[in-house]
């Protein structure tokens, strides 16, 4: 009997984790990203810690993800010499090229429209950080009372990293950058492959634990 219990009740456990997979959440955030050649790379520091050089690319993408594993990039091209092109050097300063990606119509927050994608070039102190960068040229700026960049350039008007479900994820479109979402190659209209196995486990698992009740029985009588 112990054994049947105990074997139900991981079942049920297993099939609880598959449902919560099935209907995964994320988060509705501005990412921060560093260009490496020509490719994107998810910043380790924040924009308040990080100290880009002269030359150096940076970007920002809104969206909603799960975690930086599966973060939206920035769209489109972007290299040093074309966005600031028309930001000539000067001494006692540097420049900073930052590629600002306000998201899809499916990642903003109900009642508003993301901006176009823009670049811009900051001239900022050598000292700055990248949140000098950009508050350079994209005002206004929003952040947390923890300091988490809620807002750039006013979008979005509200809204800081909250918790949204999976099917408010964003769909990249087919001149997105960004690696397709995990998520989107399940049918949303009816429940997953994986719901449909953890069912099946159960069933073979309670049939199991009759089986050797049974076979307990009778080898008592």
């Amino acid at each position: 009997m112990t054994r049947r219990v105990v074997l139900l009740f991981l079942a049920a456990f297993l099939l609880t984790g598959t449902a919560g997979q099935a209907q995964a959440a994320g988060y509705r955030y501005w990412s921060f990203w560093e260009r490496d050649g020509d490719r994107w790379v998810y910043a380790t520091q924040g924009p308040s810690l990080a100290r880009p050089s002269d030359g150096d690319v940076q970007g920002f993408r809104f969206a909603v993800s799960e975690n930086s594993g599966d973060a939206a990039q920035p769209r489109g091209a972007a290299d040093f010499a074309s966005v600031c092109a028309r930001t000539p050097a000067e001494d006692g300063s540097k420049r900073v090229a930052l590629v600002l990606d306000f998201g899809t119509a499916s990642d903003a927050p109900s009642g508003e429209t993301p901006p176009a994608p823009r670049t811009a070039c900051a001239r900022v102190s050598p000292d700055a950080t990248t949140a000098d960068a950009l508050a350079a040229v994209a005002d206004p700026l929003r952040y947390s009372t923890s300091a988490l960049l809620c807002g750039i350039a006013g979008y979005p008007r509200s809204g800081c990293g909250e918790q949204v479900s999976q099917k408010e994820g964003s769909q990249e479109d087919s001149t997105a950058t960004a690696a397709p979402d995990r998520e989107s190659a399940q049918d949303d209209s009816g429940p997953s492959a994986g719901l449909y196995a953890g069912i099946a486990l159960v069933a073979a698992l309670a049939g199991a634990a009759a089986w050797q009740a049974r076979r307990r029985r009778n080898a008592t009588d």
